[in-house]
Order: structure tokens, then C-alpha cells, then sequence
């Protein structure tokens, strides 16, 4: 080919050109489909025929009761082999994810406070804090105050076990 560039009135001719050809295959393939669907028409539902009498319309509908009843077996049988197939495909689906093993990602520290924690579980609505001591007993502590006088109270509080074991010995 030379190095010429095309012209644009040669270009829009072309355009043009290919563009009807284009055309006239749409055409052609939409003729061509209506003319295979009357052919299954024809060749599966032969024109139907009105009958002049009530027995012979009551032959009809039984008829086509039957032909219902046929095309309705063979759409459930079709239906339970594709919902067999599903399942298998899914059961190899599964074995293959066994065989592979999974990987378990690599964890990540992250420094999370107790408070963060719970509202990562529970959400944003959830005002929950962890504060720990709020949830123990209060225990009030009792100080012995020790004087120096203290000793002596105590012997006198215990006169009376004195007394019980100089009871004993008499």
C-alpha cells in the first residue's frame, strides 16, 4: 500500500458502503429468525382445528390436558437433574477447597483498649464502658488505733478468763 492517507470523501463513501451492508445482514438475520420460529410453530404445535361438537371438545381439552400434564413431568425432571448437578458441583467445589487447605492470613497486632473492643462488637449505638474498679464491692477497712494505754484495757477485758482458769486449777 502507498503511504497516501485516504481521503475523507473516499473514507465517508466506505462508511457509508459498509454501513448498508451492515444493514442489510440485520435485516436478513431478523427475516431468517422469523422464519425458523414458524418453522417450529409448524413443525410442534400443528394448527389447532375448533370442533363443532361438545364430545369432540371435551376430546380436546383432555388432549391437551395430557400434553400439559407431559411438558409439566419432563419441566420437573429437568429441574431436579439441574438441582442434582448444582449440588455436585458444589460438593467438588467444597472437596477441592479441602484438598487445597486454607491458607490462614497473616495476624496483624493491633492495640485495642477494652472500651475500642466493645464498640467494634457492639457498634457506634452502644455506649458501653469497661471501667473495671466501678464493678468491685466496696470494702471499708477498719484501723485498730493503738494507744498506750490499750494494754491494760485488755487485761481487764480478760479478768473474767483469768478468773475461769484460776476456777480450774482450785
Amino acid at each position: 500500500m502507498s503511504d497516501k492517507k485516504m481521503t475523507s470523501s473516499r473514507r465517508r463513501d466506505l462508511k457509508s458502503l459498509m454501513l448498508a451492508i451492515a444493514a442489510q445482514r440485520l435485516d436478513q438475520e431478523a427475516a431468517d429468525l422469523i422464519a425458523s420460529k414458524e418453522a417450529y410453530m409448524n413443525e410442534h404445535c400443528p394448527p389447532l382445528s375448533m370442533p363443532s361438537g361438545m364430545e369432540e371438545l371435551q376430546k380436546l381439552c383432555k388432549d391437551l390436558h395430557a400434553k400439559i400434564d407431559k411438558v409439566d413431568e419432563e419441566r420437573y425432571d429437568v429441574d431436579s437433574t439441574v438441582t442434582k448437578g448444582q449440588k455436585a458441583v458444589d460438593d467438588l467445589r467444597i472437596s477441592v477447597t479441602d484438598l487445597k487447605g486454607m491458607k490462614k492470613p497473616a495476624l496483624k497486632k493491633v492495640r485495642m483498649s477494652a472500651d475500642q473492643m466493645l464498640q467494634a462488637l457492639l457498634g457506634s449505638k452502644h455506649k458501653v464502658t469497661m471501667d473495671l474498679r466501678s464493678n468491685l464491692k466496696q470494702v471499708k477497712k477498719e484501723v485498730k488505733v493503738e494507744e498506750a494505754g490499750d494494754w491494760r484495757a485488755n487485761i481487764e477485758d480478760n479478768k473474767d478468763r483469768k478468773k475461769k482458769f484460776e476456777g480450774a486449777e482450785a
